[in-house]
């Protein structure tokens, strides 16, 4: 589902740094350097193809440089300036790059040679953060105590993290619940952990936090209990219920006081775990959940993101393939699906068929307990579209409370201009006001 530009590129043509280590260093200098940045930027493939390493040309073909640069910048906004440009070793290996300052990010071109005077290593890659750059905060950790746990359902056991803030006896706890796939407890992705963000914000205002390892992290193909089937209560429902009841056994944790709250897939399963939990939850937090059907979502994250870099013949293709399948996925069950059509993502028909028959709003609408539902505007996984829906769905609920951020991406980054997937190689920590939020719907019951 990743067709960004950017990140295909980088793959097939950033080798990595072990390959640079296999050769030694000799004739390489700045001109060289350059005249391949010159070629780069003029899109001249050909004469780019002509200077790589024999084994680059059996993988790549010149094609693949005649317009990388014009798509770079469609997707993060218009060249500005270039920096000078610098030499570093790896392990006695020279190797050369330059900053490249865009309107949204600031990339680096990374160039290394074989002994021969051959490209052995050519790549994109985002700038290095550091400290000036980075969107971060430090937390008090004398605020807060945090120690190792293990829950789970069915006899699966995840191990995972309790975070109590210090110096009160009965907090209020959240339990977080992931995304899609095989999340760790903090949701790591890339430099990024904004689950662990949450939680020790959290505990900075008073409030306990539960995350764990996704079963799919812990247990892989092997998360589907005996006589059960792949589907959304297998991958997250029944463990996060069984948190809850975990979450009842802690002396320190007010009873009266169980919270979940669900990112993205997390967020869409939100209202279906509070239904199935053994007690009364005190409320639930939904941010960036989906509203609508799972294949609608995938076509356009996947249309947004050739839009962004690629106008190709072959994405277009791509994008049509993707829709004949989330057309078929939604025939699942009936006589019109067709068993030659591959399902989405290769994932199970019992998957497709659980996800078409559940319908989030409709089930937050029979809740009676306070719901809040957050989203980044900037989001093109789940967009302001499914907050509308949501909105929609729970407006005669009068605890139900509503908030969107202009600056958010999916992973409640801050931003300008569109979204994309570069934005998660980029350390930035969850915003305060996002963390305040949540304390506040939890301490006051509202916004």
């Amino acid at each position: 589902m990743n067709a960004a530009f950017f990140y295909k590129w980088a793959m097939i043509l950033g080798l990595l740094l072990g390959q640079i280590l296999s050769v030694s260093a000799q004739n390489k200098d700045f001109d060289h350097a350059l005249k391949v940045y010159g070629q780069f930027v003029a899109g001249q493939g050909d004469s780019i193809y002509a200077g790589l390493t024999k084994e680059l040309q059996q993988k790549l073909s010149p094609a693949m440089f005649n317009d990388t640069f014009r798509q770079i910048e469609m997707q993060v906004g218009k060249f500005q300036s270039k920096g000078d440009w610098k030499a570093d070793t790896v392990q006695g290996v020279p190797v050369y790059y330059c900053d490249l300052k865009f309107e949204r990010y600031n990339l680096r071109f990374f160039v290394a040679f074989s002994e021969e005077g051959l490209i052995n290593t050519i790549r994109l890659m985002p700038v290095p953060v550091t400290s000036a750059t980075v969107t971060s905060r430090e937390y008090d950790k004398t605020k807060m105590r945090e120690c190792d746990i293990t829950v789970g359902a069915d006899g699966f056991k995840l191990p995972g993290t309790l975070t109590l803030p210090l110096g009160q006896k009965r907090a209020p706890v959240v339990i977080l619940v992931q995304g899609s796939g095989p999340n760790d407890r903090d949701e790591t992705l890339g430099p990024n952990k904004p689950f662990m963000d949450i939680a020790w914000g959290l505990a900075e205002h008073g409030i306990a936090v539960i995350r764990y390892d996704k079963r799919t992290k812990v247990y892989g193909a092997n998360f589907i209990p005996e006589g059960r089937a792949a589907d959304y209560d297998t991958e997250a429902v029944d463990d996060a219920v069984a948190a809850v009841a975990y979450a009842e056994t802690l002396p320190e944790i007010d009873k009266d006081s169980i919270y979940v709250l669900g990112h993205s897939l997390g967020g869409t399963l939100a209202p279906r775990i509070a239904s199935h939990a053994n007690r009364l939850l005190a409320g639930i937090i939904i941010v960036a959940g989906l509203a609508r059907p799972l294949e609608d979502a995938v076509v356009e994250q996947v249309t947004y993101l050739a839009t962004l870099t690629d106008s190709s013949t072959e994405a277009k293709d791509k994008i049509s393939a993707i829709k004949k399948e989330a057309e078929n996925v939604k025939k699942i069950g009936t006589a019109e699906f067709d068993d030659n059509i591959p399902a989405l993502f290769n994932l199970p028909s019992s998957y497709w068929m659980f996800a078409n028959n559940y319908k989030p709003v409709d089930v937050a609408v029979k809740l009676t307990l306070p719901i809040l539902v957050l989203q980044g505007e900037r989001d093109y996984q789940v967009t302001m579209e499914d907050f509308g829906l949501w909105h929609m769905g729970l407006l005669h609920n009068k605890n139900a409370f509503f908030k969107s951020y202009p600056k958010l991406n999916h992973l409640l980054q801050e931003g300008i201009g569109k979204s994309t997937p570069m934005e998660y190689k980029q350390a930035s920590t969850v915003p305060d006001y996002v963390i305040s939020d949540i304390a506040t719907f939890i301490h006051q019951g509202t916004l």
